[in-house]
């Protein structure tokens, strides 16, 4: 079951976005990517003071489809404090928090999803999603310009879990952002190319894709400490490591820089940067004084995540180069490993849920496998 995916990247921040069409007759809201969260959400116009961020297109309109907290999906989105269910007659209210600081708090509804499926047909199955009524973000970006989220972590509400519920697909998801772009979204194990390096899934209380035990290693040097648990997050802009692995990682960076032409340098967009003789046009012309930071599995021969300079390294409006790597600490994180945007671009990840496992290889993006 596939879906065509749009991405957008300036030279700092980037996300991951998509297109869906929810309703009869549909409408397009475009989503935010978030394999770290489960609930697709959209904006709502459910009340004349309903609050609501900028966004490319107008708000989803309820029209009678509201969900009951009698409904089984209730049971698995976290209803806010204020508006608990106390009857089963009562509407679902739900409530979201991310790590950078956003929110959303709706009423659950169901409608029906514009869905391609592989053999070229369509399909318009009705599913359970988030009517955003009041959305915040105090981050200390801009929020991004998005009609809502799609939730893509294994838990029950995630609309994937719904699809597997109804036998449409098999709980696998595959996704692949190409740097130039483009890419591609898929529901479902068609797609699957050969080629693809497996890890089990770590078993976790929450519904993150989280894998391991791994050693970070640069040049063949383990950096600080080792048997770290990752989290694959694509609604993450940056890749984020605990503090201690972080410091030992930036150690192990600057100490390989040293004697190199590039100088450290304040920049407002990211904590650590450097300059060269002249501004940079792109990582390509700066990525040779840097080396590939490898996340090496240690229960498993010759397994790892290999992330080159370009997977996390940003080139700011200045000309700087900066370190997409962040201490998640500062993010709010505390001791989570979180494999964001900047490093999952031009790799083909998949997330099977029905074998729990998760796999990923290099991959041009911007062409869809053949089925």
């Amino acid at each position: 079951m596939g879906e065509k995916k749009k991405e957008t990247s300036s030279m700092v921040a980037m996300a991951l976005y998509i297109t869906l069409y929810i309703g009869n007759p549909s409408k397009p809201y475009y989503l935010d990517i978030d394999t770290g969260s489960n609930l697709t959400w959209v904006q709502c116009a459910a009340s004349s003071d309903a609050k609501l961020l900028k966004a490319p297109n107008s708000p989803y309109k309820p029209n009678n489809n509201v969900l009951f907290c009698k409904d089984p999906l209730c049971s698995f989105v976290e209803q806010p404090k204020e508006y608990p269910c106390k009857t089963p007659n009562e509407q679902c209210d739900y409530e979201v928090h991310y790590s950078d600081y956003g929110s959303s708090l709706g009423v659950l509804v169901q409608d029906s999803f514009s869905l391609k499926l592989t053999n070229g047909s369509a399909s318009k199955p009705t599913l359970g999603f988030g009517c955003g009524y009041d959305q915040e973000f105090n981050g200390p970006f801009p929020p991004p310009y998005v009609d809502g989220v799609l939730g893509l972590a294994n838990g029950k509400s995630s609309i994937v879990s719904q699809l597997r519920s109804f036998g449409l697909t098999r709980n696998v998801i595959g996704h692949c952002f190409a740097r130039q772009g483009k890419g591609f979204l898929f529901f479902g194990d068609h797609l699957l190319p050969s080629g693809l390096v497996w890890a089990p899934m770590l078993s976790t209380s929450s519904n993150y894709y989280s894998v391991g035990p791994v050693n970070l290693l640069i040049d063949g040097k383990t950096s600080g400490p080792q048997g770290l648990k990752v989290i694959f997050d694509s609604g993450s802009t940056y890749t984020y490591l605990n503090p201690q692995a972080y410091q030992a990682t930036l150690s192990l960076m600057q100490t390989a820089l040293s004697g190199k032409k590039l100088i450290a340098v304040k920049d407002e967009n990211l904590p650590v940067c450097w300059k060269g003789a002249k501004p940079f046009q792109s990582v390509d012309a700066v990525k040779n004084n840097f080396s590939p930071l490898v996340l090496s599995f240690t229960n498993a021969k010759n397994v790892a995540f290999v992330l080159p300079p370009e997977a996390y390294l940003v080139i700011t409006s200045h000309g700087n180069v900066c370190l997409g790597i962040l201490n998640g600490a500062q993010a709010n994180l505390g001791n989570l490993n979180v494999i964001g945007d900047i490093s999952l671009l031009d790799k083909l990840v998949v997330y099977d849920n029905e074998r729990q496992m998760i796999g990923w290889t290099p991959f041009n993006c911007n062409k869809i496998p053949k089925t």
